[in-house]
């Protein structure tokens, strides 16, 4: 008899069955990071000893910290933000030039730029908003990927109140880094997830890997504790969500979610709740879903059907309120919905 184990991920639910191989020995490494939880799945056949390559994830996970962390205020990125005179790394040099793609072929909708706005709307580490319609227009002059260059390896900005923000990507680059050196070891079957994104190679067993979707529901804090929207059965691509449901605070009776339009300079107000976005790297599906949830679900599905190397399952609210999905032709037959 087949035992299920349901592990509950950040927005998603990985579906582990006990092997019908015996041959194959699938491990667990689990941990917390970023102010989240890491939880990879790999098949040992290799033998590493499990404890070794647990400390070196963690290992590369720390250092991506101290680059890219917006919280640490010795990381590198805030060293930057300060306008110290230092220059990038490998992780910082390879998420603008990706940040740059994202922003160009979308048309502005992604933004490392938007930190300041990030800060006035209280959804940094501070959590304190200050944001004044009167101080709009001076904020919205800090915005703009043409206002930051990458060159002779230092990020020149031509306003030194001008603040990175690469929360919208990093956390998807951090799997890909992970899964570089998963590659880099010989392992052909895993599942790297780390705060909700993931990337996938190969198979479970000969099975595709199952990630279920939560509804993107107010008060769906726990991950699991709805029935789920859907399930996705992938292999060798990496998937990324983006919601407002889950990260917002309500002020005199209207919600404001953390993703910001770098074009208005306010919360997004459209009618999209959550885009899970499918790609070969995790930080560019990253990025991908975040510019889905700014453009709305008109456009972001013009968006998707204009770029068919990514892929994407949304769910908008109908005109009623009712929950209506959305998904790429080519992920239909990889879908279940409930």
């Amino acid at each position: 008899m087949k035992n299920i184990l349901f592990v509950i991920l950040a927005g998603t639910l990985l579906n582990l069955s006990t092997c019908e191989n015996e041959d194959a020995e699938f491990m667990n490494l689990r941990g917390s990071i970023f102010g989240s939880t890491y939880n990879i799945i790999y098949e040992n056949s290799k033998k590493i000893a499990p404890d070794d390559l647990k400390k070196d994830v963690e290992k590369i996970l720390h250092d991506f910290e101290k680059s890219l962390s917006s919280y640490d205020s010795s990381s590198l990125l805030n060293r930057i933000n300060r306008n110290e005179d230092v220059k990038v790394d490998a992780y910082i040099e390879e998420i603008y030039k990706n940040s740059v793609m994202i922003s160009e072929m979308s048309g502005g909708a992604f933004d490392i730029t938007v930190g300041p706005l990030i800060r006035a709307w209280g959804f940094d580490a501070d959590r304190q908003k200050n944001f004044d319609e009167q101080k709009l227009d001076s904020l919205l002059n800090l915005i703009g990927m043409d206002k930051v260059k990458l060159t002779n390896g230092k990020i020149i900005k031509s306003n030194p109140n001008i603040i990175l923000d690469f929360n919208a990507i990093a956390k998807g680059f951090s799997v890909d880094v992970v899964a570089r050196y998963f590659n880099k070891l010989g392992i052909k079957n895993y599942l790297v997830e780390i705060g909700g994104e993931l990337r996938t190679r190969g198979t479970k067993n000969g099975n595709l890997w199952r990630i279920g979707i939560d509804k993107p529901e107010d008060n769906n804090f726990m991950q699991g504790q709805l029935p789920l929207q859907a399930i996705m059965s992938i292999t060798n691509k990496s998937m990324a969500t983006s919601g407002n449901y889950r990260r917002f605070y309500i002020e005199d009776g209207v919600k404001y979610s953390h993703t910001i339009d770098p074009k208005t300079g306010y919360p997004i107000k459209n009618r999209m709740l959550s885009v899970t976005a499918l790609a070969d790297e995790c930080g560019i599906a990253d990025g991908i879903a975040t510019v889905c949830m700014v453009l709305g679900p008109e456009k972001a599905k013009e968006f998707i059907n204009n770029h068919p190397k990514f892929s994407a399952f949304m769910i908008y609210s109908g005109d009623n309120g009712e929950f209506i999905t959305w998904m790429s032709e080519s992920l239909k037959q990889y879908v279940t919905e409930n």
